[in-house]
């Protein structure tokens, strides 16, 4: 299927294989891209020759495209975006700052610049920034979240309201209904983590995926708004910010609790009790992990079912 979205990126689907902490490394952004969708390297948790190594053998398990998502809030920018530069990738989402620090920058160098955004208003202002298409992301995703706790169903046909560019949906979508559901809404792709979490090639800690595809409904919430708002799955972590909570913790106690490292340990180590995991609502529909190209197909077949069957309402 071709739209503003495949024609964009240069791909067959428009499933955009989101760039997520410790899941997103270079057997499962080339297994995305060989299989239809856009793959894409997670660089929030690697430091800057760590990113340079996942671009390099990227590029040799596929000749598709795909891109590299940079969240901004993390150290060592300058030095990932030099090699992303220099290893000529062509697709670049970013995340998590303001769009205008590193638009025009990528842009002048032939990059395609990507920016994730939870509201309307910030939607309006990555468009300002010239970025060539936009991720408005709700309230049901995994990782790190807006403060205003929109709904995808709300957040979608809203942003779609106010721009003219191309408009990728995610958060709580996992399955071809919920991709056809988003693009009825005005959606033109559709970004996915969640599902890939629970792939064979994501780089996520074996018990963590495990933990995934056992999560029920309401085992996630949405917490630490005071530092970045991240969907967790309920756990011994999870129980001790409560605690924190109910004790009237301060921003710095907040900080205290959460150390460092706290996500590598839990979805890349595999401590599923002092760890930070954090997945979307949508775990509470996944039950399998599957090969990451096995879940592009599942998605584009369901995806066409559904379309069938709704001409028929």
């Amino acid at each position: 299927m071709g739209n503003r979205i495949t024609d964009l990126f240069g791909i067959q689907y428009p499933i955009i294989q989101a760039g997520m902490v410790w899941a997103s490394g270079w057997r499962l952004a080339s297994a995305v891209s060989n299989a239809g969708g856009l793959g894409i390297i997670g660089a929030g948790s690697m430091y800057p020759e760590v990113l340079r190594e996942h671009i390099e053998k990227c590029k040799l398990a596929t000749n598709k495209p795909f891109g590299v998502n940079v969240p901004m809030l993390y150290p060592d920018l300058e030095k990932l975006m030099e090699i992303i530069v220099e290893l000529d990738v062509k697709i670049v989402f970013t995340s998590a700052g303001n769009p205008k620090t590193w638009t025009t920058y990528l842009k002048d160098r032939g990059i395609i610049v990507v920016h994730v955004v939870s509201s309307v208003k910030f939607a309006l202002k990555a468009e300002e920034a010239g970025v060539d298409a936009i991720v408005a992301e709700g309230f049901e995703a995994g990782g790190h979240n807006g403060r205003d706790e929109t709904t995808t169903l709300t957040l979608i046909p809203a942003v779609k309201e106010k721009i003219s560019i191309p408009l990728i949906a995610a958060g709580g979508i996992a399955t071809g209904r919920s991709m056809l559901a988003v693009m009825v809404l005005g959606a033109d792709g559709v970004q996915v983590g969640s599902r890939f979490v629970a792939s064979n090639e994501a780089s996520s800690h074996p018990l963590f995926k495990q933990k995934v595809v056992e999560a029920g409904e309401g085992a996630t919430q949405l917490t630490l708004k005071e530092l970045a708002p991240v969907r967790l799955i309920k756990n011994k972590f999870y129980s001790d910010i409560q605690k924190a909570y109910a004790g009237c913790a301060t921003v710095e106690e907040l900080k205290s609790l959460l150390g460092r490292a706290r996500a590598k340990k839990g979805m890349f180590e595999g401590d599923m009790e002092e760890g930070e995991l954090e997945i979307g609502q949508v775990a509470a529909i996944i039950h399998e992990i599957k090969p990451a190209a096995q879940i592009v197909m599942d998605m584009m077949e369901e995806f066409t079912i559904a379309k069938a069957e709704v001409k028929h309402l």
